[in-house]
């Protein structure tokens, strides 16, 4: 069973399982997060959905790159989750399954690709508290605390 963070799924509504992949990039007390502006304003850690055909692997290297200019090395698998949310851009309800890797921040390889995001380094130790997302807090948590 995977554990889910965040709003009770509604009685009687349709919601689409969506897979995702998000990562923790820890740098010399430092963490790098995606700072996206619209359709509301969140800190949030880099990664998204996984497209059709793609492997989580290749979609966690793509959406970083695409939500913050860097790329990523040695991805490791930490755990996962889901929630349960409203998407109106894609005109759904959703069932998002966050898969969380840990990795080491490669290079930047320029501005984020992605409109509406800008990517920051942040001390690690604020970085729970900037976190909107209670899956992405927790496992940033345990991160921090060695748990």
């Amino acid at each position: 069973m995977i554990r889910r963070f965040g709003a009770i799924p509604e009685r009687n509504k349709q919601y689409t399982r969506r897979p995702g992949v998000y990562v923790i990039l820890p740098y010399r007390g430092m963490i790098l997060l995606t700072y996206q502006a619209d359709p509301f304003w969140e800190f949030q850690l880099p990664g998204g959905g996984i497209d059709p055909g793609e492997s989580s692997i290749r979609a966690l290297h793509r959406e970083v790159l695409e939500e913050t200019g860097w790329s990523l090395s040695k991805p490791r698998r930490i755990g996962v989750f889901r929630k349960f949310v409203d998407m109106p851009e894609y005109g759904l309800k959703a069932e998002k399954i966050c898969t969380i890797y840990l990795a080491q921040p490669g290079r930047r390889m320029g501005p984020p690709r992605e409109d509406g995001h800008s990517a920051h380094w942040v001390p690690q130790n604020l970085v729970p508290d900037l976190l909107h997302n209670t899956g992405d807090r927790h496992f940033m948590t345990n991160y921090l605390t060695g748990a």
